[in-house]
């Protein structure tokens, strides 16, 4: 192929359109990457021969089941479930399951093309992939959410393995589901395998893996403010989100010196102006995953707190945002209500928190903005060291897994940097996307054409 008849940008995102009608999330994943790779295999002649990113933006494979299981009152219930296994060229598939109503066919071919991305900047083996089903634990008794969980994997387990897919938790899944599936999956093969990761430390678990998104996003920030001399100290922070990434993220932030104003639910969100300190988080953790609470009763707690109802957090003036809640929560008019009130930096914990309107306002606007794609890649990069210690029958101590996230994080800057960088301005949207491309297309050539 000639370089003068190379696919243009529009007729690509055409193509991934008609390829995949309907699947509006999947094509807003493909079409924020593809923006930036177009521009750098522009004159690489290989990259267009071998159709790589046509290749990488179509999974290797999706698997689609159905999940029957009974509710506590006799009835037979009916879910259906997924695996996106969309690229394993530099290691095992390796991705979250989320169980939610909102989960769909797009939904998961988005996330699992993410994380093809996100896993490449870890410098970690992993491929990327993702799975869950249409169901909501919530509200649900523990007897319920194991008899789903176990047949879910009686289909799952065919499909997974420690070198062929490890997932892991995700929005829905967390320990108790965890161990569900994972004790389903032994019962089956008669394996003790790492085929999950976010497991109970009592069976091959790794430490710090409950904070390690969050804190991985603190940390991410924390180099790009320094990379313009500045830190956390006295900055005012919004968080969404009050789950595992939210509450960690906020931690983090107190402990570097920020100031956390706010955090939120599908409900609204709830604003602290006197801050949200170690002991209110606390509180926020224990209400929210033992209580199974609502952020609003946040304010019947704390005075000077207030709650806002049916709305995010995005209108509060402040330094720092960090969205954490869930895909496309924050929205260009949002993204301009940032800027304006003087927001400088941005770093998503969560998977495309903002919609592309959203990242062209910031990217517009030469704040700090960093993608899910790099900065909440600390989970993933934990989950991977968990392969690792599985792998070799070991664990590792919480010190020499902090520094590993650490320098996990710091390693991710550095290539957003190497590919990012436009004289004063850093484009760390580009710099990831590039990055990650890169490692994979590379490894895909080496393969040829499979």
């Amino acid at each position: 192929m000639a370089i003068s008849d190379h696919v243009d940008f529009p007729a690509f995102i055409e193509g991934v359109k008609r390829r995949n009608p309907g699947q509006s999330e999947f094509v807003q994943a493909v079409q924020e990457v593809a923006e930036d790779i177009f521009d750098f295999i522009q004159d690489k002649e290989q990259y267009h021969h071998y159709q790589i990113l046509r290749r990488i933006a179509e999974p290797d494979r999706v698997v689609s089941f159905r999940v029957c299981w009974e509710d506590d009152k006799g009835n037979i219930r009916v879910q259906r479930g997924w695996r996106v296994q969309n690229n394993n060229s530099i290691g095992p598939y390796k991705g979250g399951i989320r169980f939610h109503p909102s989960v769909t066919e797009s939904v998961l071919k988005f996330l699992a093309f993410e994380q093809t991305f996100k896993n490449a900047l870890t410098g970690l083996p992993m491929g990327g992939g993702k799975g869950g089903a249409n169901f909501n634990p919530k509200g649900k008794s523990d007897h319920e959410v194991m008899r789903f969980c176990q047949s879910f994997m009686t289909e799952l387990y065919r499909h997974v393995g420690a070198d062929v897919d490890v997932p892991a938790g995700d929005i829905g899944v967390g320990g108790r589901e965890i161990g569900y599936m994972f004790g389903q999956y032994k019962r089956i093969t008669n394996q003790f395998t790492g085929v999950l990761t976010g497991k109970g430390l009592e069976y091959g678990g790794s430490l710090i893996r409950t904070e390690a998104t969050g804190y991985g996003a603190v940390y991410f920030l924390m180099n790009m403010l320094k990379e313009k001399g500045q830190d956390l100290v006295g900055k005012a922070v919004v968080i969404s989100g009050s789950g595992n990434v939210a509450t960690h993220a906020a931690e983090k932030v107190v402990q570097l010196g920020g100031r956390v104003m706010t955090l939120s639910d599908s409900q609204g969100f709830i604003h602290d102006p006197d801050g949200i300190d170690q002991e209110k988080i606390d509180w926020v953790k224990t209400h929210k995953t033992r209580r199974r609470g609502r952020i609003a009763e946040y304010v019947e707690t704390f005075t000077g707190a207030t709650f806002h109802e049916g709305k995010t957090p995005w209108g509060v003036p402040c330094d720092v945002a960090l969205p954490c809640a869930t895909q496309n929560e924050l929205l260009g008019e949002d993204a301009r209500t940032l800027v304006a009130n003087g927001c400088m930096a941005v770093a998503e914990g969560a998977n495309m928190p903002t919609n592309l309107e959203g990242v062209h306002v910031f990217k517009d606007a030469k704040i700090l903005f960093a993608p899910g794609k790099a900065a909440n890649a600390g989970g993933v990069a934990v989950s991977g060291l968990e392969m690792s210690q599985n792998s070799g029958r070991i664990s590792w101590k919480e010190a020499e897994l902090q520094q590993l996230l650490l320098d996990i994080m710091e390693g991710i800057h550095s290539r957003c940097l190497e590919y990012g960088r436009r004289g004063d301005y850093v484009d760390y949207v580009k710099g990831a996307n590039i990055a990650g491309f890169k490692k994979v297309a590379d490894a895909m050539l080496a393969y040829g054409v499979v």
